[in-house]
């Protein structure tokens, strides 16, 4: 089978690991409760925010990484490559579930403050904790902001079958997702939640911006890169972006209400995050076209020290986002019972995006040493039983899963 990707294999995209550290940095800042700390999130200059943006660049990063696993090894061996980042996931989802409610129970008790149950959602495990945490590990239930690693558990557990009819029939997958994407929204499909509800991000809609990275990947860059050159798809998209953080502030600000007519401004705001709203949708696949037409992928800034600390945290992701959720929650208990003026919320902020970033560089350091061993024990007679990859394909497949 001959797919073209969308990266070379000498080639390495560091827009992706910058991007998407600089989405677990905006997703941290965001989910702590300082006005201050919002500011400096992507939710108020635009319609989409940080979550949309590492959903999209997860279904871009996987499709690359897996379809090279199934094209080498086969679809049972990519899919079980799969299945087991899955179960990661999965895994890690579970462990900061349960020190989030461990934490929660402990802290509101140590400083007897009992709200604090309830503002994280931490409430129904008092009243059935056994219900509870079967449903906590079966992701339906979540306690506050933990909910963007179950959206991404049930877009990775279907992908293995998603990926092997986009390899065969790519166009027509993307077509298919886009009508699931409005059959949702039109008929009110989501999974149920508990105790009541139903998912903050409806995997119906979302698995959109997913699939369109992976589309994007697999040979569909070139089908749009036209629109990446057109100068007035680039004068379009600025005014979109303008008017998108016009009318996001205008929910944040008093003043700028009044320049918009009310049946305007009600159009975008409430912001439709669960089911994604086309506005939303639109908004990043625009942020996506300005990047790839300012910022080309042989960039030389791109190499710049003083992005280390982002790309570095894109690469290693998953780890780097649990522990901002983690340190997020801390962060917000920090100034909900002591001090929560303008230091100490810019503190908090510069905290957690040191400690993440330490995390991150000691990922990058243990893997880097653990790798050498492990592949000795584990495959000491990998050259003679197939054809070894080119160096550069080996460096650039270590460092795309790295970012997934």
């Amino acid at each position: 089978m001959s797919v073209k990707l969308a990266l070379p294999p000498s080639r390495r995209d560091l827009r992706l690991d910058l991007f998407r550290g600089l989405a677990n940095w905006a997703m941290f800042l965001g989910h702590v409760s300082s006005p201050v700390l919002a500011w400096f999130s992507f939710r108020n200059y635009g319609f989409s925010d940080g979550a949309d943006l590492f959903v999209f660049i997860s279904g871009y990063t996987s499709a690359l990484v897996f379809t090279r696993k199934m094209l080498e090894g086969g679809f049972v061996f990519g899919a079980t490559r799969l299945v087991r980042r899955v179960w990661q996931i999965y895994v890690a989802h579970v462990l900061l579930f349960v020190f989030y409610l461990a934490s929660v129970l402990f802290l509101s008790d140590r400083f007897d403050a009992s709200d604090f149950i309830h503002r994280f959602n931490v409430a129904p495990l008092l009243v059935a904790p056994v219900d509870t945490l079967t449903q906590g590990l079966l992701l339906k239930y979540k306690p506050l902001n933990l909910d963007v690693l179950p959206l991404y558990v049930v877009l990775m557990g279907a992908f293995p079958p998603v990926l092997w009819l986009m390899l065969r029939h790519r166009n027509w997958v993307m077509l298919g997702s886009v009508l699931l994407y409005f059959a949702a929204r039109q008929f009110g499909w989501n999974l149920p939640s508990y105790p009541a509800g139903v998912w903050y991000f409806n995997p119906f809609a979302w698995q959109l911006l997913f699939v369109l990275g992976a589309w994007l990947a697999l040979g569909g860059a070139d089908t749009l890169h036209f629109l990446v050159r057109s100068r007035i798809v680039l004068f379009s998209a600025v005014i979109y972006l303008l008017f998108a953080a016009a009318m996001t502030l205008a929910a944040h600000l008093p003043e700028p209400q009044t320049i918009f007519p009310r049946v305007l401004f009600e159009a975008f705001n409430p912001n439709d995050k669960t089911n994604l709203a086309p506005y939303r949708f639109l908004h990043l696949g625009i942020l996506v076209i300005v990047v790839v037409r300012l910022i080309p992928i042989d960039t030389p800034g791109l190499q710049a020290a003083i992005w280390r600390p982002l790309v570095k945290c894109g690469q290693q992701s998953l780890e780097v986002f649990c522990v901002g959720i983690y340190l997020s929650f801390l962060a917000s208990f920090v100034l909900l019972t002591t001090a929560d003026g303008l230091l100490a919320q810019l503190l908090l902020g510069t905290g957690g995006i040191a400690i993440m970033t330490a995390v991150a560089y000691y990922r990058s350091w243990s893997k880097r040493v653990e790798r050498p061993a492990h592949a000795h024990i584990n495959h000491p007679v990998a050259d003679e039983t197939r054809a070894p990859l080119t160096e550069p394909k080996q460096q650039h497949d270590r460092a795309v899963a790295g970012a997934i």
